[in-house]
């Protein structure tokens, strides 16, 4: 993604230890109000992200401290039932998805955000990330409650805003429809399947960027959904 260092981290909220000392705050890039929603989740939410193939997203979400299950699937089609192979066809119209289950006392659903955006999926890319093509592997925030609504909508706001990305924001919030957990062995795909030359290409470094952007929410033991 071609993005301005500077103010991506800004646009982010990218960790301080790798951005100057003056970039902004979760709490100071977004509006008070929606900062005052986002307190008010407690106990264990859910949260649904699509970002091209899934293999990458639940390897980056699995390493975040707070998220206790992170489960591979398909989301947003018109078919009554899903799988690999209807879905890479195009024609139900799912989205390779991730199911995020987390503890927003320790993660919160903004900074859920600013992982999938900063490590996880460039926003300007319309219909694929990475080698992958297709609507399936579009990239997209499934709000499960008005609070992640509130929160997506004024993150998606700040980042058209920002002029840190040379090309329009592409990404979009869609409605949720049923979530089909995808085949076992998409899951934990990059914990089962290290040496995969995909693995090693595309999603090992996202979530070495992880680490290296997000120190404080970053855990080497990958917890498995």
């Amino acid at each position: 993604m071609q993005a301005k260092p500077f103010l991506a981290a800004l646009a982010l909220g990218l960790s301080a230890c790798a951005l100057p000392a003056t970039s902004a705050s979760a709490e100071e890039v977004f509006d008070a109000p929606v900062a005052a929603r986002q307190a008010s989740e407690s106990g264990l939410q859910t949260a649904v992200f699509a970002g091209g193939c899934f293999w990458g997203i639940e390897a980056i979400f699995s390493h975040t401290r707070g998220v206790t299950s992170a489960v591979s699937g398909y989301h947003g089609g018109t078919a009554e039932n899903a799988n690999y192979g209807s879905v890479t066809s195009g024609y139900t119209r799912h989205a390779e998805s991730v199911r995020v289950t987390y503890d927003p006392s320790v993660v919160r659903y903004d900074q859920l955000l600013q992982i999938l955006f900063s490590v996880g999926a460039d926003p300007t890319l319309l219909n694929r990330q990475g080698p992958d093509r297709g609507t399936h592997y579009r990239t997209a925030i499934v709000p499960m409650s008005g609070e992640q609504r509130a929160v997506a909508q004024a993150y998606l706001r700040q980042m058209e805003r920002s002029g840190v990305w040379d090309d329009p924001i592409v990404a979009r919030i869609e409605n949720y429809r049923r979530f089909y957990e995808a085949e076992e062995y998409h899951q934990d795909y990059l914990l089962r399947n290290p040496n995969s030359s995909y693995i090693r290409r595309w999603d090992m470094p996202k979530v070495r960027a992880l680490q290296s952007n997000f120190p404080q929410l970053y855990r080497s033991r990958f917890r498995t959904g």
